[in-house]
This record gives C-alpha cells, structure tokens and sequence, in this order.
C-alpha cells in the first residue's frame, strides 16, 4: 500500500498557479496509471491504482494548503499505511523554477503545506518530491507568487517537471528504493 498526495488548492481559481504543482504532478500519474480522481474521502479528491499487485492511492486534499495535514493523517489511517510508504508532491519557492528534487525525508521548509503534514502526522520521516518554483526576474513576497499564475512560456518547463515528479512517483509505489529514486531523478551532483 502506497499514499501519493500532491499539494494545492482545491477552487478553479487555483488551477493554473504554482501552488498547485503538486496536483498536477499527482494528476500527470495518475494518467500515466490509466485512473480517475472519482471519489473524495478523507478530506480528499482520490484515485485508486494498482502497481504490481499493490494498491496505490492518489490524492489531492480539498481542504486547502495550509490544512493538507488533516487530510494526509485522515488517509494514513483509513489505508493503515505506515509514513515509508507515503509520498507528498509540492511546489517549493527554495529550488530554482523547473528543477525537481526528491528526498527520503526532511523539514518543511518554507511550505505551509508541508508544516501542516509534519504537525499531523509527527514528523518528517517520509518521502517527497518538490518542484522548484522560485524565478530570480520576479521579486514579490513569496505569498503573492505561489498564488499567481504561472507564466504562459514557462508551462513547457513545469510540464517537463510534472512529467518527471509523476514518473518518479510511480517509481516509488514500484517498490523502487527511495535511494534509487533519487539517484535517477535527482540532478547527478544531488543523488543524496
């Protein structure tokens, strides 16, 4: 049993700015494993795959960012899916616009998202991917430009970094070692 939550906000409004990469990215795997977002549970929108045998979960909380915690305790503990098998996809304003970083566990950063999930379930002991959203051209407060659209040339860029995240992903409720799933994904001076 796999959980993968990609972060955002659920309003139509939302759809097209950078806090929303997580769910694009879970969305993109979500497509490449031929499922459906059909149900909501758990303060989610969820699909459900099959990888291997295993039954795999696809998220996307509907309880907006800085309450994504409820939702993933909630899903924890319906699946009785234990922290190593939890996967959390999110935007992070501290990595460069584009690139994709993929750790085994860590801190929430700067992500309210994030802070909320460490704060429900207990600590940072699972994996995520993150996927860097910062541009050295913009210079406004980070709260602003989560929340603003990404721009119309950049979408090929963070098309290519949903794409990965979501091959990455699935990698991972593969049963592929997460030092394996970096080593492929992340740039090859940052494999640990």
């Amino acid at each position: 049993m796999y959980i993968i939550v990609g972060l955002g906000n659920p309003e139509k409004k939302y759809e097209k700015t950078f806090h929303n990469l997580g769910f694009l990215a879970v969305g993109e795997a979500a497509e490449k494993l031929g499922v459906k977002f059909k149900k909501k549970e758990c303060e989610a929108s969820v699909a459900e795959a099959n990888i291997g045998g295993e039954k795999v979960i696809l998220a996307r909380p509907v309880t907006y960012m800085n309450a994504s915690g409820r939702a993933v305790k909630q899903l924890l503990a319906k699946y009785k899916c234990d922290l190593a098998h939890l996967l959390v996809i999110y935007d992070d304003y501290d990595l460069p616009k584009g690139k994709i970083r993929i750790r085994a566990n860590g801190s929430a950063g700067t992500h309210n998202g994030m802070r909320s999930i460490l704060a429900e379930v207990g600590g940072g002991d699972f994996a995520r991917i993150r996927i860097g959203i910062r541009d050295p051209e913009v210079n406004i407060p980070i709260i602003n430009y989560v929340l603003a659209e990404i721009r119309r040339e950049d979408y090929p860029l963070f098309a290519d970094a949903c794409s990965s995240a979501a091959e990455a992903a699935i990698e991972f409720a593969r049963g592929g070692d997460i030092g394996q799933v970096m080593t492929r994904f992340n740039p090859a001076h940052e494999s640990r």
